[in-house]
């Protein structure tokens, strides 16, 4: 089928689930922990100076934080179990590239870095309507990440597709604004104030996840929390003008929004908590919302001292919609299941044991690139 995905809920058609093979660490260093930053956790594992007194480190030492592999391969155990269940649910499935265990490395004239698995296909990729939009990434590791996903993208290309890619970043120390990541400093935490020069140093660039967007026909949500965003949403408003319009919700958190606010359908917004609500676009203030309890922590494995968890207990509030009646929802949250299923949802329950491990539930796992609906306008 032809690409055509323009919001979160029409009935899906063809979705990409991400990979984990060979996914055997996380690389701590600048760029790593400035995304998650709010929830790392775990002995000796906080943010961000990799050079604090004691640690033996230099500021631009990258440390592998290894995962161990009965993790890894319970993940790839759910992976599969999520693209089965999708499958039953007639959607069609497409797969990227795995990563070769010999490719371990990548390389740019500014940097170097592990390789991370195409896991989180959501993150690097914005589709709108019937354009690929790879983005610029935020995590070095992750800088070719879409390249494991060329045989789909190129595939829709063949079929009409429009495919762009945003400007790539050098990525440099001084690339990065710190503000968002200062401003939430904790006494535990210490802020970024001596970041490593480079003789590729341009100040700052656009970096963006489409994790970091709502998709509402025409309307994209896009959370705005340092001035990599700002530049991303500049190229993007006229890139797209007169096709879709976005709006800048600034700070809502520090990059995805896809665990703090999900559209289930048009009128109806799964959100974190009522805090939420003031920071939305006005008209979008108006659709009724679902808060889900707090999460159980009981519902999480427990890891050791030395596991590296970085995504919050809230999850699970990133659900997959299969259509505007049924959600995927993660097995282990039968409080969220019972309250979608009380909104008049049928709920589809499917295992995911290691999301705060590795930084994804359902719809970041996810890619949907084809779905019944179209270009309306729901903010107009």
């Amino acid at each position: 089928m032809r690409l055509n995905s323009f919001d979160e809920w029409s009935p899906l058609k063809e979705v990409v689930v991400g990979s984990g093979v060979n996914y055997t660490s996380h690389e701590r260093e600048l760029s790593f922990d400035m995304v998650f930053h709010d929830h790392l956790t775990g002995l000796d594992w906080y943010y961000p100076r990799l050079d604090a007194p004691g640690s033996g480190r230099g500021a631009d030492e990258p440390v592998r934080s290894p995962i161990k592999q009965r993790y890894v391969d319970e993940l790839n155990e759910d992976i599969e179990g999520i693209a089965e269940t999708l499958k039953t649910l007639s959607v069609t499935v497409h797969r990227p590239l795995d990563v070769n265990e010999a490719t371990t490395e990548i390389r740019t004239p500014a940097w170097s870095a592990a390789v991370v698995p195409p896991l989180n296909v959501r993150d690097n990729t914005l589709i709108l309507g019937d354009e690929i939009i790879e983005t610029p990434p935020m995590i070095r590791s992750r800088y070719f990440e879409t390249q494991f996903l060329t045989p789909v993208f190129a595939e829709y290309f063949r079929q009409g597709a429009r495919w762009t890619v945003m400007p790539r970043p050098l990525m440099t120390d001084a690339s990065f604004d710190p503000s968002y990541v200062n401003r939430e400093v904790r006494d535990n935490v210490e802020p970024i104030t001596d970041p490593q020069s480079s003789p590729y140093d341009v100040g700052h660039e656009m970096m963006f996840d489409g994790a970091q967007c709502l998709r509402l026909g025409r309307d994209v949500i896009a959370n705005v929390a340092t001035r990599n965003h700002e530049l991303a949403c500049d190229w993007l408003d006229r890139h797209l003008e007169g096709r879709f319009r976005i709006h800048r919700v600034h700070r809502l958190t520090d990059s995805h929004i896809d665990s703090w606010l999900i559209a289930l359908r048009p009128g109806l917004l799964l959100i974190r908590s009522m805090d939420v609500v003031d920071m939305l676009p006005e008209k979008l203030r108006s659709w009724d919302m679902i808060v889900p309890p707090e999460p159980d922590l009981k519902s999480f494995p427990e890891y050791d001292n030395d596991d590296l968890i970085i995504t919050s207990p809230f999850i699970d509030l990133n659900v997959l919609s299969i259509d505007p009646q049924t959600v995927m929802v993660n097995e282990a949250g039968p409080e969220l299941m019972r309250l979608l299923e009380g909104h008049g949802f049928t709920v589809v329950p499917v295992r995911h044991r290691h999301r705060r491990l590795f930084g994804g539930g359902f719809h970041c796992f996810t890619l949907d690139t084809v779905r019944e609906g179209g270009a309306e306008d729901y903010l107009s």
